[in-house]
C-alpha cells in the first residue's frame, strides 16, 4: 500500500511539473507545431501572412505605455489615437502565444470606424515580463488596471469596448463578472474564447495525449497555484459572466477543434448580461473574421450601435 502511494505521488509530481513545462511556463511549444487542430484555410493563411493590416500596423505612430502589475511585473502596451477626437477606445487581447501587434488585424478595422486604439502584451508575452502564461487567470486584472490607466489618461467619459481573441477573449470575459470593473466597460467580443483553464486543459489533455483529467491536472492545478498564485479552476470565465451585467458578444468557428464551439454556446446560455451569439460554418480557430468578414464586421458594428452612445 504504501509502494503504491508513493509511485502515485511520485507519478502526480513528475506530471504536474510535465504538464506546466508543457503549457504554462514561458518558451517555445513544439507540440503545437504542425497541430491539425489549429490548421488553417490558405484563405486565412493568406491574410494572416500577407493582409494589408500588416502594413497598417508598421506605418501606425502607436505610443508604448508601461504600468506595473499588482505583482511587481512590468506590463507594455501600444496606444494609436483615432484621426479624431472619440470617447470611445479598444482594447484588444491577444492568443496564447500571441503578442499585441498581431490584434492589428482587428485594429484596423476599429480605426476606420474612428475608435482609439489600446493593444497590451499579455503578461510573459511580448516585451511584458513574466515566465508564465496566464491563460486570463492573473491577466484579468491586468485588463482591468489598463482600462484604469485610459480612463485616467483619456477622461471618465471614456467608453471602453474588449475585443479579445482565443486566450484574450476567455481573459476578458473573466474581467466581466469582478466587481472592481471600471464602469466605462460598455461591451465585449469575445471571439473563440474558452469558459475556463480547467476544462480547456482537460479536453486537451484527453485529446492529445488520452489521459483523464483527474488526477494529474488537479495536480498540476496546485502546482500554479504554489508558483504563479492562482489556479486552472479560479481562472473560470463562466462563473464571471453568470454575474456580469456588461454586454457580450460572442464569436466562434462552428468547425473549431482546439477551443470547441460548445463553449462558446455553454458561456452565452450562461450569461446574465445582454448577449448575442455568431457562429461561422467551416472555420476553424480564430479563422472567423478571415472567412467571414464582412458578416464580423456587420455584426460587431451593430452590436456596438446598440450599446454605446
Amino acid at each position: 500500500m504504501l509502494l503504491f502511494v508513493a509511485i502515485f505521488l511520485v507519478i502526480q509530481i513528475v506530471g504536474s511539473f510535465f504538464i506546466y513545462g508543457l503549457a504554462i511556463e514561458r518558451g517555445p511549444k513544439e507540440y503545437l507545431e504542425d497541430n491539425a487542430d489549429l490548421e488553417v484555410s490558405d484563405e486565412t493563411m493568406d491574410l494572416y501572412i500577407n493582409g494589408s493590416w500588416i502594413d497598417w500596423v508598421a506605418d501606425q505612430p502607436f505610443q508604448k505605455v508601461t504600468i506595473p502589475s499588482r505583482d511587481g511585473l512590468q506590463l507594455i502596451g501600444y496606444f494609436l489615437p483615432a484621426s479624431q477626437p472619440t470617447n470611445k477606445v479598444v482594447v484588444l487581447t491577444h492568443g496564447y502565444l500571441g503578442e499585441a501587434w498581431q490584434m492589428g488585424l482587428f485594429g484596423q478595422y476599429y480605426n476606420e470606424l474612428g475608435y482609439d486604439i489600446f493593444m497590451p502584451d499579455a503578461r510573459g508575452h511580448g516585451l511584458s515580463e513574466g515566465d508564465y502564461y496566464g491563460f486570463g487567470g492573473p491577466d484579468r486584472f491586468d485588463v482591468i488596471d489598463w482600462t484604469r490607466f485610459l480612463v485616467e489618461e483619456l477622461g471618465k467619459n471614456t467608453e471602453v469596448i474588449y475585443h479579445g481573441l482565443s486566450m484574450g477573449a476567455a481573459t476578458v470575459l473573466m474581467t466581466s463578472g469582478e466587481a472592481d470593473l471600471p464602469k466605462q466597460v460598455k461591451a465585449i467580443i469575445a471571439d473563440s474564447p474558452y469558459e475556463s483553464v480547467y476544462e480547456l486543459f482537460k479536453y486537451q489533455l484527453k485529446k492529445m495525449f488520452y489521459m483523464p483529467a483527474f488526477p494529474l491536472l488537479d495536480g498540476a492545478s496546485l502546482l500554479m497555484k504554489m508558483k504563479t498564485g492562482y489556479s486552472f479552476k479560479k481562472a473560470d470565465a463562466l462563473k464571471e459572466v453568470e454575474k456580469t451585467k456588461v454586454p457580450i458578444l460572442y464569436i466562434h468557428g462552428e468547425s473549431d477543434t482546439f477551443v470547441p464551439t460548445e463553449m462558446s454556446k455553454d458561456l452565452y446560455q450562461h450569461t446574465a448580461s445582454e448577449k448575442e451569439l455568431l457562429l461561422i460554418p467551416n472555420a476553424n480557430h480564430g479563422e472567423s473574421f478571415a472567412l467571414a468578414e464582412d458578416e464580423y464586421k456587420m455584426k460587431v458594428n451593430h452590436f456596438l450601435d446598440r450599446y454605446l452612445n
